[in-house]
């Protein structure tokens, strides 16, 4: 099939590939020269370009190769046979595995479009994109899409016709999710996909929206029966303040005309204390992960946005800001309320 209508994202370019491996470029030119452990994608000016599967199997190989293997009894060896090698390693074997990614494909050629220009809400993710419309799609196609963990698929005017099918693509391809994107469509339809268990939003989706439920096949693909840690499901996002800093900060409310400092130092204390809390939840199976991770998603995403917000308020502060953090620093005790 022209590759030009089916697409792998995220690609790389072999300085990526040779940072997230640990291996040198040089090195990588010859592997592929003599073991064929290339690039599998080429683009449509015909640079290759590394896939999502040609980096983990090249992990792999690497993390292999470091513990003492010869590349060339193990170039041929296909992925599960490399995990199994990793594994018998003990503990830094294992560690040395990377999680597979959730593949998601995504259906319709406006919609692939939109994604070129919105690439980072496919981090986390295996994805493929398919410039084609859903009608198009032939038992030829679905077969060269293959396993699929999740779907979005673009439907620019939502109709009968159209639900059957997105439900049909999902039977055929053994998904369990999905979600529509559409231009125009009835309270009917609408709720006929909701009654399918599949998700609508329109288009073009929120970016912030889309990664949140991309975010949720990250989440079932990686839980499996038995507790697991929503920490290790979930990338929280870095925290911009300390406590310390929170205390500075609450302490400007004399140098303000309201309260703002130290209410939103409060509200990011507590959201702080509350993501801790959630990202150590235990959790059963799949479906009770996926609703945690929910939880611990906007709550991440709520303190970061409340710490912009204190940074916007402390921009116009900075000496009286930088001058809290010096009183709190020569006191032993500081504001502990």
């Amino acid at each position: 099939m022209d590759q030009a209508v089916m697409e792998p994202r995220p690609l790389y370019g072999i300085g990526t590939v040779a940072r997230l491996t640990g291996l040198k470029p040089d090195t990588l030119r010859v592997w592929e020269r003599r073991y064929g452990l290339g690039a599998s994608h080429k683009s449509a000016t015909g640079r290759r370009q590394y896939t999502q599967a040609d980096l983990e199997h090249l992990q792999l190989i690497a993390a292999l190769v470091n513990s003492g293997s010869r590349i060339g009894e193990i170039a041929s060896t296909e992925r599960k046979t490399l995990e199994m090698l990793l594994r018998n390693r003990g503990k830094s074997g294992r560690a040395a595995v990377p999680p597979p990614k959730p593949r998601v494909v995504f259906i319709g050629p406006q919609l692939c479009e939109w994604l070129d220009e919105h690439q980072g809400c496919l981090a986390g993710v295996d994805a493929l994109l398919v410039r084609m419309s859903l009608p198009d799609l032939s038992p030829q196609v679905c077969e060269d899409i293959g396993r699929a963990d999740s779907l979005v698929v673009e439907c620019a005017t939502l109709s009968g016709l159209q639900t059957r099918q997105v439900g049909d693509l999902m039977r055929e391809l053994d998904v369990e999710r999905a979600l529509v994107t559409y231009q125009f469509a009835s309270d009917r339809w609408l709720q006929a996909l909701e009654q399918q268990n599949i998700a609508a939003t329109a288009y073009p989706p929120d970016p912030a929206y889309l990664a949140f439920e991309l975010a949720r096949s990250v989440a079932d693909k990686s839980v499996s029966q038995g507790d697991s840690n929503l920490g290790d499901l979930m990338t929280a996002k870095p925290r911009q303040f300390s406590e310390v800093q929170l205390r500075a900060a609450r302490q400007l409310k004399s140098t303000l005309d309201c309260e703002c400092p130290r209410h939103i130092a409060d509200l990011i204390r507590s959201l702080s204390h509350f993501e801790d809390y959630s990202s150590s939840c235990s959790v059963e199976n799949w479906h009770d992960a996926a609703v945690h991770a929910c939880i611990y998603a906007y709550t991440c995403q709520a303190r970061w946005l409340m710490e912009r917000a204190l940074q916007a308020v402390l921009e116009e502060r900075g000496e009286e800001y930088q001058g809290a953090l010096r009183d709190l620093a020569d006191s032993p005790v500081g504001d502990a309320a």
